[in-house]
């Protein structure tokens, strides 16, 4: 382990033991893993992860998140919330993930009132103010723990901290909510969301690294990186037929490639 990433390890433990009880908003993602592993080896029985399963989140993505609290060892509630049920949320306005931040900062609260655990922790990093992120708004206004941003930890050294601690999803590519494929102004839908699940799981099952699905209702954007872009045209027909099969009437490649918050790029 470099000093750089002794340092910041050593700071986001000293944050974390500060806390004498703690719940953390657990996806399963790099940063929310490194949370729970740091506050279960610090807090023991003291820690509890907590999991929303929603309508946004994928089927693949909530196993994934079971089978790595499982691994860690720390104690693991996962939730069911429907987002769909928050018209703020379905109209899809360009600050729908404060609405969504809300619904699961309340789902938290629940779990801490129950255990009577006193703080509930956020895998926000130092690098996510660089972006367009309502929901870090909702979460400024409620006061909650950011560890990540008190050990000013940012995207660059994530990775390497999650491998030193022994985490196996230390390499995971980054992941969002579903609803992060439908561009804003067009309505969530459970048929929407549904669509690109199954679009993706396509693209996960065919080896690639990393793809994102664009709902525009009869259109599908491909984005996957530009590395690979080659292999969407080998596989061509049979994600033809698989995403036409979804019901989108048009299946179109993005030839800049994956990258994150691209639908963001219209603000």
């Amino acid at each position: 382990m470099n000093n750089k990433i002794k340092e910041k390890l050593g700071k986001l433990r000293e944050v974390i033991r500060g806390k004498d009880s703690l719940v953390i908003a657990f996806s399963g993602g790099v940063d929310s893993s490194l949370i729970a592993k740091v506050a279960y080896d610090e807090l023991g029985e003291k820690a509890i992860a907590v999991t929303i399963d929603s309508d946004t989140f994928s089927k693949r993505e909530l196993e994934a998140a079971k089978e790595v609290a499982k691994e860690i060892g720390i104690n693991h509630k996962v939730m069911e919330l429907s987002e769909l049920d928050n018209v703020d949320f379905v109209k899809n306005p360009v600050d729908r993930c404060y609405y969504c931040k809300i619904e699961e900062m309340n789902a938290m609260k629940e779990v801490a009132n129950q255990y009577g655990f006193k703080h509930i922790a956020f895998g926000v990093n130092i690098s996510d103010f660089g972006e367009h992120r309502p929901g870090i708004k909702a979460l400024n206004e409620g006061n909650f723990f950011q560890p990540l941003v008190e050990a000013d930890i940012g995207k660059d050294r994530i990775a390497a901290i999650a491998k030193d601690v022994g985490l196996s999803n230390y390499d995971m590519p980054s992941t969002t909510c579903l609803a992060s494929r439908v561009p804003y102004g067009q309505p969530i839908t459970s048929k929407k969301l549904e669509q690109v699940e199954e679009a993706e799981a396509l693209f996960y099952s065919l080896g690639f690294s990393q793809s994102r699905v664009r709902n525009y209702g009869d259109t599908a954007r491909i984005e996957v990186y530009a590395d690979e872009i080659e292999d969407i045209v080998k596989n061509r027909e049979t994600i033809v037929s698989k995403l036409k099969g979804l019901g989108f009437s048009y299946v179109t490649l993005d030839l800049e490639g994956y990258r994150s918050g691209s639908m963001n790029e219209v603000l």
